[in-house]
């Protein structure tokens, strides 16, 4: 047996789930991607991370972000069309930059990687957040020195990023109107596993009721849940469960529902 105790996924997801839990505990707040965010800074060797939501089929927007740098590389790469947010989105896959110097990523990203290195960062990670085929949005990271993420480290980014994709797909109205994003009510994350695979369900299902492909899918149930000011996990679960109708008409009226 080896000597060395092996890090396993759940353990790992354990781990960066207290970390995040512990940022938002001092906020005094329930979980959100700000939270995600900060304890990345806090645990891999970055300066600044940032959250963006992106969607195919509505406008990508910043979200949040640690610092000044990370705001303008967030901003930087919605407004251009370009970088590694825009790549991770697109090809659904993690993009490394550790050094924005060299000549491939300069080719890569021609006014991105310069405005970059004028904002103050020398290297960049973007992680898609992804649900099966729901994609919200990109946790981006940066350094202001060229850093190259090993194993381990990278691990724990993929892992942050699948904490943020809950977190940010959680979103719900409280009673002020205000959003309010995260999964916990009092610093308890809900089963990850069966979180996903409810929401995949029930989005899977909605592509045949509606007859839509699933990011348009995914957007009606979310809207629903927005309207409702309701959870996420749970309109998925009526709609799983047969408990609920989501009408084919893209402005449902709130009392069309089926119980």
């Amino acid at each position: 047996m080896d000597s060395v105790a092996r890090v396993t996924p759940q353990s790992r997801s354990a781990r960066i789930r207290a970390l995040v839990a512990e940022q938002a505990a001092r906020r005094h707040a329930r979980v959100s991607v700000v939270d995600v965010c900060t304890a990345a800074v806090a645990a891999l060797p970055v300066g600044g991370a940032g959250v963006s939501a992106m969607s195919r089929a509505a406008a990508s927007h910043p979200l949040c972000s640690t610092d000044d740098i990370s705001r303008q590389l967030e901003e930087l790469q919605l407004t251009l069309g370009e970088g590694p947010c825009v790549d991770a989105f697109t090809h659904g896959s993690a993009v490394l930059a550790p050094d924005l110097r060299t000549g491939e990523l300069q080719d890569r990203w021609p006014v991105f990687a310069g405005a970059a290195l004028e904002a103050g960062a020398l290297a960049a990670f973007a992680l898609p957040l992804q649900m099966g085929a729901i994609s919200p949005g990109v946790l981006d990271l940066y350094s202001r020195v060229p850093v190259q993420l090993d194993a381990e480290e990278l691990a724990d980014a993929l892992a942050f990023a699948d904490i943020a994709t809950l977190v940010l797909l959680d979103t719900q109205i409280d009673e002020t109107g205000a959003t309010a994003v995260g999964m916990l009510l009092d610093g308890r994350f809900e089963d990850l596993g069966s979180y996903r695979a409810e929401i995949d369900q029930a989005t899977g299902m909605l592509t045949v009721q509606l007859g839509v492909g699933i990011e348009e899918a995914f957007v009606r149930l979310r809207a629903h849940a927005y309207a409702q000011g309701r959870r996420l996990a749970e309109v998925a679960a009526d709609v799983v469960a047969r408990r609920l109708s989501i009408s084919p008409n893209p402005d449902p009226d709130p009392g069309d529902d089926d119980a």
